[in-house]
């Protein structure tokens, strides 16, 4: 498997620092993470049919979504502020067995990554989900939140195996 790679938000002597993306090359970069929520059936129908009482749930989740990923660096201590150039929302939901799943796609040009920005997006997504139903099913599960592809930068393309 090779040696494992540097953890690099750590200095020589070990202390947290932000990662000097100054000399790399500015690119497209791109980033897909998922995740779901489970909810009981009679949850899911309610937020499909329109009927939660806090409104349109899914509408609400991808602007909260949307605007996670715009605050990535703001919750993530040593994340850089990102111009992001697009972010996507999509939900899946899936009757069989309740649940709704989120994929969010961010983009920006620069020097570092969108993985986290995604991630943060997917998560508060599901997250919003969970606030807005919780009334009528606290025991909804956030499960499976994965970064699934990342393009761009020296490190190219990668996606997650599945």
């Amino acid at each position: 498997m090779g040696e494992p790679a540097n953890f690099t938000h750590f200095d020589a002597s070990g202390q947290a620092h932000m990662v000097d993306v100054g000399e790399k090359a500015e690119t497209r970069r791109v980033a897909r993470a998922e995740g779901r929520i489970v909810m009981e059936p009679a949850t899911l129908a309610m937020i499909l049919s329109g009927d939660a009482k806090k409104g349109d749930v899914l509408g609400v989740a991808r602007i909260a979504a949307i605007q996670a990923a715009k605050r990535t660096a703001e919750l993530i201590p040593l994340c850089h502020p990102l111009a992001l150039t697009r972010v996507s929302v999509e939900f899946t939901p899936d009757a069989a067995d309740g649940s709704v799943t989120i994929l969010v796609t961010a983009e920006t040009t620069g020097r570092t990554g969108v993985e986290m920005e995604a991630l943060t997006a997917a998560g508060i997504g599901l997250l919003t989900i969970y606030d807005m139903c919780k009334a009528v099913d606290r025991g909804m599960r956030v499960e499976g939140l994965r970064l699934c592809e990342k393009l761009g930068g020296k490190s190219g393309h990668w996606q997650a195996p599945g």
